[in-house]
């Protein structure tokens, strides 16, 4: 089982507490954290797939910052849209992103290493650092959900 997966797995436990919001903390619930997270997975990977231009490595002084400190600064950066959960977040919803988002973790140890996607603050990434990215970028979210549990 990968890092990745386990995070998911964890993030899963916390779909009980989907309505709770602690204003301190985040503006966001606890649904729209999870949810977010799901729709980003599920949408990179899908991403990953498509056919795209030649891959170009640039220096990105954020994904230096990112993959070092293996950290996502907090309310550094906003959620671009086709990420930010859209309808009111149900369970329902947040269990069909799940089902999907367990799927594609699953696909990306099938993918080539080749692929990459563009991220619209850190460029392009491989799918390894993909792979890296989606961990931080989950790992933050579990965060600010622990945070907001704590209240």
């Amino acid at each position: 089982m990968s890092k990745l997966e386990k995070l998911i797995i964890e993030i899963e436990s916390k779909i009980a507490f989907y309505e709770k919001v602690n204003t301190k903390v985040s503006n966001a619930s606890i649904g729209w954290q999870i949810e977010h997270v799901l729709l980003t997975l599920n949408l990179i990977v899908n991403a990953l797939q498509k056919p795209r231009t030649e891959y170009k490595w640039s220096f990105k002084l954020p994904r230096l910052l990112v993959f070092t400190l293996n950290k996502i600064p907090r309310g550094r950066a906003k959620a671009p849209k086709v990420v930010q959960p859209q309808e009111r977040i149900t369970i329902e919803s947040i269990n069909k992103q799940l089902v999907l988002a367990k799927q594609n973790i699953k696909l990306l140890e099938t993918l080539n290493k080749n692929l990459f996607f563009e991220h619209p603050y850190l460029g392009h990434m491989k799918l390894k650092q993909t792979e890296k990215f989606l961990y931080i970028h989950s790992k933050h979210h579990l965060k600010i959900i622990n945070d907001i549990n704590k209240a």
